[in-house]
C-alpha cells in the first residue's frame, strides 16, 4: 500500500487508523458509490466539503455521502455570514488534493474544519486518504481532536 500525505501524517501523529482501497470509476466519483463499493453503511462514509466565507476565508465540512450540506447551518456552525462552495477547479490549488480524493488531512493550510455531529454516533467512520481509491478508517472523535475540529449538525 502507497502511503499518502494524509497518512503519513497521522503515522507521525500516532492516530490509529485502517485503510480499504478501490478501484476508481471514473465515470461516477459519487461518495454513494464508493460506500457501496466498499460494502460500507453510507452513513459511515463521509466527504471532504471546502467552503469559502464571506471574507474569502476556507472552512471544510465533512458530512455523510448521501446527504447535502445546508450552507445555513455550515456558516453558523464557522460562526460567519455565509458560505458558498469552492468551485472544483479551485479545489487542487486550495487543497493539494482533487475531487474524490480531498481529505480534511493534509492540505496546503491547516482550515477550520467541522464534521457533521452524525459522526460521533460511530466508533470508526470512513473519509479520503488523500487520493482517489483509498479510503481511512478513524475514530471521529481523536480525529477531530487531531485536527482542531467540531461537530455540529450541517445537513439538510
Amino acid at each position: 500500500m502507497k502511503k499518502t500525505n494524509a497518512l503519513r501524517i497521522l503515522d507521525a501523529a500516532g492516530i490509529e487508523y485502517e485503510t480499504e482501497e478501490y478501484e476508481v470509476d471514473e465515470s461516477d466519483l459519487s461518495g454513494v458509490h464508493v460506500a457501496a463499493v466498499l460494502g460500507q453503511d453510507p452513513d459511515t462514509v463521509f466527504k471532504t466539503l471546502v467552503m469559502r466565507d464571506e471574507k474569502n476565508e476556507l472552512h471544510v465540512c465533512c458530512i455523510p455521502v448521501a446527504e447535502d450540506l445546508d450552507l445555513k447551518k455550515c456558516a453558523l456552525a464557522a460562526k460567519v455570514k455565509r458560505v458558498e462552495m469552492v468551485h472544483v477547479k479551485e479545489l487542487m490549488a486550495l487543497t493539494g488534493y482533487i475531487r474524490g480524493g480531498c481529505s480534511p488531512v493534509g492540505m496546503k493550510k491547516p482550515y477550520p474544519v467541522i464534521f457533521d455531529e452524525t459522526a460521533l454516533l460511530f466508533d470508526k467512520i470512513y473519509l479520503s486518504a488523500g487520493q482517489r481509491g483509498m479510503q481511512m478508517k478513524v475514530s471521529p472523535e481523536v480525529l477531530a481532536e487531531f485536527l482542531h475540529a467540531g461537530f455540529a449538525d450541517l445537513i439538510r
